[in-house]
């Protein structure tokens, strides 16, 4: 199985608005003789990479699956057909399917006379699959706030400089997490301040992810690097901003604007782009944006690139949240750790209220 999930994270990234699986097919005497990963959407599911290279090896086998085998007919057909067409013995999955459409398999699949276990590795082929499953049952994509800076948490440094606070490698991995998501947010500020392109580079055979620039009074000119055509892009202003300066061709979508009348309604936002068939976003703008999002209780996971540099001043990382004493702190849970270089990559996810203690 973990093999499986191995497989499974292959896919991040290009199989929106399916999820990543993976699978490996044991054979009668449990040497693996076939695995696959669902590679692209509308494309054939793990089961079935995997049960072709097997082929006759899989009858009497088993086949270990990251997610509960399908038991539709979408673009392809269900996967637990193709299990008993290849005369599996037994399968054992990860995590069950929540979709109203494709759960059911392991109900088929017994009633065939399969054996069927569940639960293996259970909360590491979710983790891999979160993005997918937060979409799933909450109908809006899961969403990665990600940021540079300081030990002493600067974004930049006074004079608004901030090329480049961390190192070759931190970046590279950066356009790892773009590549692994479908969507690349960014706001006004950072579009005024960087010119930055959004674009995957680096990472072979990457899909490019859907770059979206919240720019709420419209103010992007045709020659910003994000209308270059290397990726999509999706332009969000307001509904009332004028937008007869764009290229005729620039993907634009109205939103209304927040609550306290500043910039953009973000749940509207995260609704239209699960419509689109996003269903992980990597926020990427500034200390102004993550703030917003972080207020509006949007945020799933959060990656933190730090560098061993001191600047002293300069704009901090987040600005704003909602947050005014510390009793309202968002309490984080640490669920990774890597060294990058000289910097230190920090990921973690929200404590639940309860948990923290929160009201």
């Amino acid at each position: 199985m973990r093999r499986a999930v191995a497989l499974a994270a292959r896919g991040l990234g290009s199989t929106s608005p399916n999820p990543v699986v993976g699978c490996v097919v044991l054979d009668r005497d449990g040497r693996t003789v076939g695995e696959g990963w669902h590679q692209r959407a509308g494309g054939p599911h793990a089961e079935i990479h995997a049960l072709a290279e097997a082929g006759d090896d899989a009858a009497g086998g088993t086949a270990v699956v990251t997610l509960e085998p399908c038991d539709h007919t979408g673009r392809t057909g269900p996967c637990t057909r193709a299990l008993l067409d290849a005369r599996v013995a037994r399968v054992v999955y990860a995590v069950p399917d929540p979709t109203d459409g494709a759960a059911g398999g392991a109900a088929t699949l017994r009633a065939a006379g399969v054996d069927v276990d569940s639960g293996l590795l259970g909360d590491e082929a979710a983790e891999v699959n979160v993005a997918w499953l937060t979409a799933v049952r909450r109908g809006t994509p899961h969403v990665t706030w990600k940021y540079a800076a300081t030990l002493d948490g600067r974004s930049a440094a006074a004079d608004g400089t901030s090329r480049w606070i961390t190192s070759a490698a931190a970046r590279a991995d950066v356009h790892r997490l773009r590549a692994e998501s479908d969507a690349v947010v960014v706001g006004s500020g950072t579009l005024r301040a960087d010119d930055p392109h959004l674009a995957v580079r680096g990472v072979e055979g990457a899909v490019q992810p859907l770059r979206v620039v919240l720019d709420t009074e419209a103010t992007l000119t045709a020659g910003a690097r994000v209308l270059d055509g290397a990726a999509p892009t999706l332009v969000a202003v307001a509904e009332d901003a004028g937008t007869g300066h764009l290229p005729g061709e620039t993907d634009v979508l109205r939103l209304p604007r927040g609550a306290d009348g500043h910039g953009l309604a973000l749940r509207p936002l995260l609704t239209a782009l699960h419509a689109r068939g996003v269903r992980s976003v990597l926020l990427e703008g500034g200390p102004t944006l993550a703030g917003a999002f972080l207020a509006a209780g949007a945020v799933d996971r959060v990656v933190g690139y730090l560098a061993p540099v001191l600047l002293g001043d300069g704009p901090p990382a987040l600005a704003g949240g909602g947050i005014t004493t510390l009793t309202e702190a968002l309490r984080l849970h640490v669920t990774g750790t890597a060294h990058l270089g000289p910097d230190l990559r920090i990921t973690a996810v929200p404590v639940p209220a309860a948990a923290a203690g929160r009201p």
